[in-house]
C-alpha cells in the first residue's frame, strides 16, 4: 500500500482541508509509491496566520538562542545524512552518492547561518552632529515563502530556510510535488532542534498555493528556484503585491574549451558536468564550445566518457547516473534530441533507447553528446534538463565570448584553458553571474552568494551568503539625542547638521 503524505504545520504533520492528492513516484522504477495531500485556500490561509505570529516573537528571540537552535539543526541533519539521501534517491533517481553531496551544500549553509550574530552587527556613529549619535540594525521582514523546485530537495531548501530562520523570520516551504517527503524530514529537524512551533512550516500544493503566496497580504517575502518564464511571473505578480522576491531562473550554461587545455582533465569534467544527476541541475553544463583545433580530439574524449557512463537505480553503490524524474521530462528529452538529429547536427552518443535491465518502467534517458550544432536549434536554445551535451565549434576565444553573451541566460559558465590571460580575459568579458575556471560547476561557497544574471535571475539579491542576510532582513537607521536636564533644546526650524 502506498503511503500518504501529509503537511507540517504548527510543529506537527497535518492532513489540512484539502481533498485533492497527486501521486509521488520513484523514477528508477516508475513505481508509485505515495500520494501527496495538496493544501486548498483554507490550509493556506491558515499556515500563513500561524507563521505571521510566530514570526513576531520568533524576531524577539536573542541572538545566542536563535544560534543554539542552528547549532543543533546542523548536528541532526549531519547526523541524518544517510535517511535524507535514501528519500531524495527514492523521488529523484539521483545516485545516493549525489545526493550526499547535495546535503553536503547545504550544510555549508547552515554553518554560515550559525554565525548570524555576527553577520547582523549594526553600524554606529558617535558624535554625527553635536550630541547626536547615529546607528543602524537590521530586522526581519516577517514571513517568508520558499517555492522550490524538485532537482534539489534538500539543498535549495536550505540554502533559503537556515538564512531566513537565521534573520528572524518565519518560513514556509512549498516543495515539488515529485520530491516531498525530504521537506517533511527537515520539518521534524528544526522541530526537534528546539525552533518553535509555526517558525518552519510545511505545505504542499499545486498553483492555487502558490498563487495564493504570491498575493497574500501576510507574507512579505518570497524565495524561488525554478524555470524562468515561472521565475518572471513571480517577481511580477509577488512584487505587485508589495513583496520582497528573489527568484532564480533557468539556465543554459557554457563551458569553453580552449586548445591550450588538458583536454583529458577537460572532457572527464564535461561529462561529470553534463551527466551527473542526469543534467537535472541548474548548474550542469550543456554546451561545451570547443575553440578551433580542440574540437575534434574534445569531442573524441567526451564520447568515450559518455560511453562509460553506468545508469542505474541510484541505489546501486556503482551507479553514475539514474533516471530522469518524469514520463513528460523523458518525452521532452527524447524530442529535442530528434529534432536535432534532424536539423543536421551530428549524433555521437545516442541516449534516447536505454534500457535498464529490471527497470523497464523507470524513467531513463542515457548520456547523449551532439556535434555540430547550431544557435538557432531548439537543442542549443532550450534548457533540456537532461543528459544531453551538445557541442558547438568556434575559431577563437573571442568568438565563443560573444557565443555566451548573446544567450539570454547568464547562470554559470567554465573556461578550461592552461593561459592566465586567457583565463582572466574571459571572467572579465562574459556576462554571466558565477564563473569557474577549469571549474565546471562553479556553485560559490556559503560565505559567498549564488546567482545568476539575464534570464537566469529575477529580483536583485541573490541567494544564500551575504545577500541572503540582506535579502531577509531591512534595515533601520536611529539618530538620537539625550540631552541634560534643563540643558537648551537646539530646535531649530534649519536643518541640523552640525
Amino acid at each position: 500500500m502506498t503511503i500518504t503524505i501529509n503537511h507540517f504545520i504548527r510543529g506537527a504533520e497535518a492532513a489540512g482541508n484539502g481533498t485533492d492528492t497527486k501521486a509521488v513516484y520513484n523514477p528508477a522504477t516508475g513505481a508509485v509509491t505515495a500520494q501527496l495531500r495538496l493544501a486548498n485556500r483554507d490550509d493556506l490561509d491558515a499556515t500563513v496566520a500561524i507563521a505571521k505570529k510566530a514570526a513576531e516573537s520568533w524576531g524577539d528571540v536573542s541572538l545566542a538562542k536563535r544560534t543554539a537552535i542552528l547549532f543543533k539543526f546542523r548536528e541532526l541533519v549531519a547526523s541524518h545524512v544517510d535517511e535524507l539521501a535514501e528519500l531524495i534517491t527514492s523521488e529523484h533517481g539521483k545516485v545516493l552518492s549525489d545526493a550526499k553531496g547535495e546535503l553536503g551544500r547545504g550544510l555549508e549553509v547552515i554553518e554560515f547561518a550559525c554565525g548570524i550574530p555576527t553577520l547582523l552587527k549594526g553600524d554606529y556613529s558617535d558624535q554625527a552632529s553635536t550630541g547626536i549619535d547615529v546607528f543602524s540594525f537590521r530586522e526581519p521582514i516577517g514571513v517568508v515563502a520558499g517555492i522550490t523546485p524538485f532537482n534539489f530537495p534538500v539543498m535549495v531548501p536550505l540554502w533559503m530556510a537556515p538564512m531566513a530562520i537565521a534573520t528572524g523570520n518565519a518560513f514556509i516551504l512549498k516543495p515539488s510535488h515529485r520530491v516531498p517527503s525530504a521537506a517533511m524530514l527537515l520539518a521534524k529537524l528544526w522541530k526537534e532542534a528546539g525552533l518553535p512551533d509555526g517558525v518552519f512550516q510545511v505545505l504542499h500544493g499545486d498553483r492555487e498555493v502558490v498563487s495564493g503566496l504570491l498575493t497574500h497580504p501576510d507574507v512579505d517575502g518570497i524565495s524561488f528556484v525554478g524555470s524562468t518564464p515561472v521565475a518572471k511571473h513571480i517577481l511580477e505578480v509577488a512584487t505587485a503585491h508589495g513583496k520582497r522576491v528573489q527568484a532564480l531562473g533557468g539556465a543554459k550554461n557554457h563551458a569553453i574549451v580552449l586548445p591550450d587545455a588538458d583536454l583529458d582533465n577537460a572532457a572527464d569534467h564535461l561529462a561529470a558536468a553534463a551527466f551527473g544527476s542526469a543534467g537535472q541541475r541548474c548548474m550542469a553544463i550543456s554546451v561545451a564550445v570547443a575553440v578551433g583545433d580542440a574540437a575534434d580530439l574534445l569531442v573524441k574524449k567526451v564520447e568515450e566518457r559518455a560511453l562509460d557512463v553506468r545508469v542505474k537505480n541510484g541505489t546501486e553503490p556503482d551507479a553514475d547516473m539514474g533516471p530522469v524524474i518524469s514520463p513528460e521530462s523523458r518525452e521532452f528529452i527524447v524530442k529535442t534530441i530528434t529534432e536535432a538529429e534532424r536539423a543536421g547536427a551530428a549524433m555521437v552518443v545516442d541516449g534516447r533507447d536505454l534500457v535498464v535491465p529490471g527497470h523497464e518502467e523507470g524513467f531513463w534517458v542515457g548520456p547523449t553528446v551532439i556535434d555540430h550544432v547550431k544557435t538557432e536549434m531548439t537543442a542549443y536554445q532550450e534548457e533540456i534538463f537532461g543528459p544531453v551535451l551538445v557541442v558547438v565549434r568556434v575559431d577563437t576565444l573571442e568568438d565563443g565570448i560573444k557565443l555566451i553573451n548573446a544567450n539570454p541566460y547568464g547562470n554559470g559558465t567554465a573556461i578550461f584553458t592552461s593561459s592566465g590571460a586567457a583565463a582572466r580575459k574571459f571572467q572579465r568579458s562574459v556576462d554571466v553571474g558565477m564563473i569557474g575556471i577549469n571549474v565546471p560547476l562553479p556553485v560559490p561557497v556559503a560565505y559567498y552568494s549564488f546567482g545568476g544574471w539575464k534570464a537566469s535571475l529575477f529580483g536583485d539579491k541573490h541567494i544564500y551568503g551575504p545577500e541572503g542576510v540582506s535579502f531577509y532582513t531591512r534595515g533601520k537607521v536611529i539618530t538620537s539625542r539625550w540631552p541634560e536636564a534643563h540643558h537648551t533644546s537646539g530646535a531649530s526650524y534649519n536643518f541640523p547638521s552640525t
